[in-house]
């Protein structure tokens, strides 16, 4: 099924631009000296979380500057559709992080139960202690788990369906240059 591309326009015509390129950046800023501060010395593994994350951690990792090891693992509750399902693993880890600070970094802790579930796992696997990062806090009273908190946590964002900067709309624009919100979502 192809999309509808004019409809895909559209809809970035008409958002709302809620963080520009610059505010990102500097959040980003803040949450590479705040990592660098609590995890220069655990040599950590760090997870990016596919595909929401992958900008977000491309822009990250130059700004630490400590030794870590990367990987990725993809899990989802969307699959380019506008509301959530079940979680779906496309890829789990293949490093191994028994006995090891892991940190995941996501585009954005929304509702919390893809992040909440990779927590799980991970602590499950072995990992000693679980950090998280997150570009965006969504604010609402929807979490799955009323004391899930990211750790490091770029910027704070309302309640609405929103893209870029790694997050998509129907898998698109996760290349926007800044946080974005649907009209009408």
């Amino acid at each position: 099924m192809s999309a509808d591309l004019a409809q895909i326009r559209q809809v970035m015509a008409e958002a709302d631009c809620l963080y520009t390129e610059a505010q990102i950046e500097a959040a980003i800023d803040k949450i590479a000296a705040a990592i660098n501060s609590q995890l220069a010395e655990s040599n950590p593994v760090v997870f990016c979380v596919m595909n929401g994350g992958l900008i977000f951690t491309g822009k990250l990792l130059p700004k630490l500057d400590f030794p870590l090891e990367l990987s990725y693992l993809h899990a989802s509750r969307y699959r380019n559709e506008t509301s959530g399902g079940d979680l779906f693993w496309k890829a789990k880890p293949e490093i191994s992080f028994i006995d090891r600070d892991v940190l995941i970094i996501d585009d954005i802790l929304d509702e919390g139960h893809t992040l909440g579930a990779i927590i799980d796992f991970c602590r499950h696997a072995g990992a000693s202690k679980v950090y998280t990062a997150v570009l965006i806090d969504k604010d609402h009273q929807r979490k799955a788990r009323p004391d899930l908190q990211a750790d490091f946590i770029g910027l704070p964002c309302i309640d609405r369906f929103i893209f870029g900067y790694g997050m998509d709309y129907k898998g698109y624009w996760r290349n926007a240059p800044g946080i974005f919100a649907v009209k009408g979502l």
